[in-house]
């Protein structure tokens, strides 16, 4: 990295930010109502907002987290993305279409919709704001580390003060752009992550004269690991414990998808149910192409660079895509990587910041505490104050994280989407019984299980890798809870509706079971 053009770095991702800040500006100056500002009016097409679903869901944890697990850990490594891409059809499926029928602006509107609506719309923003947190803190630690290997900063303090920036910039995006200024900096985002990583994999296989196998055994001698990276097991077989902790993963990735708050925002973007559906099919086949070209990545990264030079860089594993692109292109493409993984952190932030944003002003504010009769514009400005706030936080944490695999830190925050989310929207969907004493069991319930577990785990501490690793007090064994705390969740919901002696409203179901098939009623308001 010493012959790094630290200029050339800054000055590439410089102009992204500035020109992504205009167009934020030009299209935030349209947000007339709350409606322009929580899903922008619902006027993007279906191919639109299915590029900017992808541009919201392939974060740090896919371009740098992802690239660097492979180039560590091989074949294992590659099970996040598997995960990642299936779980596109459970949305497809059973969510999409019901939800931008049901829904207005968040997701507590489906789960409130036949219940009582204060308790169900609070317990949802509860969940919303603490699933957010969790993934943006990964988002910021690899922000930290993309940045850090930038500007060769290896000292904390100066990797806490880039995460300070970035955190800043990305409250500006939602500030002045609400969800028409995010959903566009997510499609341009979108556009450059996909065809960079195209060009990046052509220019690394071009490098092997187009033989990947050739690719494939460099990468196994410059690993300490051998040929044992090409097979399963170097992560997750060493013994019967890792297997289940690896199907736990599995569990929370796949399901986690389909309950990330920002993810389901962004169905309410759309006119109506069809279009919804056709963001989803434009989604997976975006996400299916990236994760693709970050297997060939990967691998690349551990034939070049080296699993040493990886591991000991600043950002550690999260540094194996920025140095491949400096072995492959000197300090002019570095700073190309380094522009598209840094306007994915601050894309992906800001639509998780909108979302939490948009559900505290919509669902506690406007429904709770002022009981459905806020001024909309008091509500908007309630929203643009909780982002500020939900921004210091998510710094504060991302510091803390700094220097954590940034694919497991968003893992963790599938297991709790997981865990708190899908049950509860499931049963609201599907399950005609299903009443308010469940959904506040499954969502309290899956989200306090989760998180405890999560606490006293391997990921907190008693493990090198832990985020505070002199710190041991891990009694639950897994790293990821998704094994447990996801059924137990589906559980809770079924035992406070069974044992509740209060049933649900009749009227209400019917018309949500009408709404969500037929559409009828569904446009925004």
């Amino acid at each position: 990295m010493n012959g790094a053009n630290t200029a050339i770095n800054l000055g590439v991702f410089g102009i992204f930010v500035l020109i992504t800040l205009y167009i934020v500006y030009r299209a935030g100056s349209r947000n007339v109502t709350k409606s322009d500002y929580y899903a922008a009016g619902g006027g993007f097409t279906g191919a639109q907002n299915g590029i900017a679903l992808s541009g919201d869901f392939l974060s740090a944890a896919s371009f740098l987290g992802i690239s660097g697990a492979i180039a560590v850990n091989g074949y294992d490594g590659f099970l996040y993305s598997i995960g990642w891409v299936v779980a596109w059809l459970i949305g497809l499926m059973l969510i999409a279409e019901r939800l931008r029928n049901t829904g207005r602006y968040t997701m507590g509107d489906v789960m409130a919709f036949r219940m009582r609506e204060r308790p169900v719309r609070a317990a949802a923003a509860n969940a919303t704001l603490v699933i957010s947190l969790f993934y943006m803190i990964a988002q910021m630690a690899g922000a930290g580390g993309l940045m850090a290997l930038l500007l060769d900063v290896h000292s904390k303090v100066g990797q806490a003060a880039i995460i300070a920036v970035v955190g800043i910039i990305m409250v500006l995006y939602v500030l002045v752009g609400g969800m028409k200024g995010t959903t566009w900096v997510q499609i341009i985002k979108a556009g450059f992550l996909i065809l960079s990583v195209l060009l990046l994999t052509i220019f690394l296989i071009g490098k092997f004269g187009f033989d990947l196998s050739t690719m494939l055994e460099r990468a196994t001698q410059k690993s300490p690991l051998g040929d044992a990276v090409l097979s399963p097991g170097v992560k997750y077989g060493a013994s019967d414990l890792s297997k289940i902790d690896f199907l736990s993963l599995a569990l929370a990735l796949l399901f986690g998808t389909a309950s990330l708050p920002h993810v389901l925002m962004r169905f309410y973007t759309v006119p109506n149910a069809r279009e919804a559906r056709r963001s989803v099919v434009w989604a997976t086949c975006m996400v299916a192409t990236f994760y693709l070209c970050t297997l060939v990545l990967g691998f690349g990264a551990m034939a070049l660079v080296g699993t040493d030079e990886i591991t000991s860089a600043p950002g550690g594993e999260n540094s194996a895509a920025p140095l491949l692109a400096f072995h492959i292109g000197g300090a002019v493409l570095l700073g190309i990587v380094a522009a598209v993984a840094f306007a994915t952190i601050l894309a992906v932030v800001a639509g998780l910041t909108l979302t939490a944003s948009a559900s505290f002003a919509h669902d506690v504010y406007a429904s709770v505490i002022k009981h459905g009769e806020a001024d909309p514009r008091s509500e908007v400005r309630v929203a643009r104050l909780t982002a500020i706030v939900v921004g210091v936080l998510a710094i504060i944490g991302g510091i803390a994280a700094n220097g954590q695999n940034v694919a497991f830190l968003v893992a963790l925050a599938f297991a709790i989407a997981a865990s708190a989310n899908l049950p509860t929207l499931l049963y609201s969907l599907f399950w005609k019984r299903f009443n308010t004493t469940g959904t506040l069991w499954s969502i309290y319930g899956g989200l306090s299980l989760c998180i405890v577990l999560i606490a006293f785990s391997p990921a907190i501490s008693g493990s090198p890798s832990s985020v505070f690793p002199s710190a041991d007090f891990a009694w639950f064994p897994l790293s990821n809870p998704g094994i447990v705390s996801i059924p137990l969740s589906f559980l809770a919901g079924y035992l406070g509706t069974i044992f509740s002696k209060k049933p649900a409203d009749p009227h209400k179901q019917s018309e949500m079971e009408v709404r969500a098939l037929t559409g009828i009623g569904s446009g925004l308001r």
